[in-house]
């Protein structure tokens, strides 16, 4: 074996596939191991392999499980299941044991004549002579498990790598449209932006170069399957991130997002370090930054906020960029906001998506009026409640009334 070639191979798969050099190895092992007994074992034999990547000698072992007679079904019990899978028979309650095979299993007694300290349960390792030539056959199977396990560990590893990234943004470049489903290359493999996770009337062309959430990752028999989102409000949270260094570093929090996606968002920031402007730090000078997460969202209007633990100031700066004259807190979370006049159309927004997204950035339900139409809701207010009050006290006169009512000698009513 030419030892500096091999290593030389074994460094270029784990850098092409993104796998460790011992895992590169380790499936090395395991395929050297299923060439040995197809060509030198026997059917149900367990056969391990370590092989020294210097030397570049393997060394072979004979691997059994050791058993005592507790663990073994008796001829009257293989009767009893021959016709059931070992499966079905221990969901039926039954003591899970092992047909004894001398290729696979080891009685305790002979297992302790080679070890004596062994107990039942654990795997005895006999030796093997180690043989260097191999038939067509074996050398194909190798080659198989080798592009096989190469290619589970690369899913593996795939997996893992973006299931840690999940909540995060990578940067992708669209790969193919398939449908109302967007593909894109986010390096190590392919994500999916599905229409649900698209944002409304963003148009998408191959080689395009977008930023995009991670929303999560699946397992699934083709190997693994992320999902990515350009509608998810926390995509916004995490583009400020990159653009200021104050929410990254936590000197900056945004408390809340509202987003209607491809139109308008709303964000609270709230300062948790003295002398730290939130707002500016969202907007930068001259509004770079702000700017430069509109520009990623495709023209997306962004309004920032201050938080405010005072639910009528917080209100109050959610319906911004309309001036609010009061805010008056009623039962069942519903707040009242009364803006001037010119203000109204504004503090509601086209079709009501300012009302609307203050309301969700809040968790309060606001009604927004003007000082006259607060005027007449409250006389219409008061005329219906003295109608109620009025028909109450109608309804408690006839009552009465009919309480009174005089009785004859029998205890009946006179007509």
């Amino acid at each position: 074996m030419d030892l500096k070639s091999f290593a030389s191979a074994i460094s270029q798969i784990a850098e092409e596939r993104g796998i460790s050099a011992e895992k590169v190895i380790e499936t090395i092992e395991m395929a050297i191991a299923a060439a040995y007994k197809k060509e030198y074992g026997k059917k149900g034999q367990m056969i391990k392999c370590k092989l020294d990547p210097v030397s570049g000698e393997a060394q072979f072992w004979l691997v059994k499980l050791v058993v005592d007679e507790s663990m073994i079904y008796s001829e009257e019990e293989l009767e009893k299941i021959k016709d059931r899978k070992e499966t079905e028979a221990e969901k039926l309650g039954e003591e899970k044991k092992v047909r004894f095979n001398p290729e696979k299993h080891i009685m305790l007694e002979e297992a302790q004549k080679i070890k004596p300290k062994i107990k039942v349960g654990e795997e005895l390792e006999v030796e093997l002579k180690a043989e260097k030539d191999y038939g067509r056959i074996a050398a194909q199977t190798a080659k198989q498990v080798i592009l096989q396990r190469i290619k589970e560990t690369e899913r593996e590893t795939i997996f893992e790598e973006y299931k840690s990234k999940e909540g995060e943004i990578v940067s992708g470049i669209v790969q193919r449209i398939e449908g109302r489903n967007v593909f894109l290359d986010i390096g190590k493999t392919i994500g999916i932006l599905t229409r649900e996770e698209q944002v409304p009337g963003e148009f998408y062309r191959p080689g395009q170069r977008l930023k995009v959430f991670v929303l999560k990752t699946e397992q699934t028999s083709k190997g693994p399957v992320i999902f990515l989102s350009r509608a998810y409000p926390k995509l916004i949270s995490k583009l400020f991130e990159l653009e200021a260094p104050e929410i990254s570093s936590g000197a900056v929090v945004i408390r809340s997002i509202a987003r209607e996606a491809g139109a308008r968002t709303k964000i609270a920031v709230e300062s948790k370090m003295e002398g730290v402007d939130p707002i500016g730090s969202a907007v930068g000078q001259r509004g770079t930054r702000v700017q430069a997460v509109i520009n990623e969202l495709g023209g997306e209007k962004i309004d920032i906020i201050e938080y405010s633990d005072d639910p009528e100031i917080y209100i109050a700066n959610a319906l911004s960029p309309a001036k609010v004259l009061e805010v008056k807190r009623l039962p069942k979370n519903k707040a009242l906001v009364v803006v001037p006049e010119d203000q109204l159309s504004l503090a509601i927004g086209k079709d009501g998506q300012n009302v609307r997204l203050a309301a969700k950035l809040t968790g309060w339900k606001i009604d927004v009026r003007s000082p006259g139409q607060e005027g007449e809701e409250m006389e219409e207010k008061e005329k219906v409640e003295e109608k109620e009050s009025g028909e109450k006290k109608e309804i408690k006169e006839k009552k009465t009334k009919k309480e009174k009512k005089p009785k004859n000698k029998l205890g009946k009513t006179k007509k």
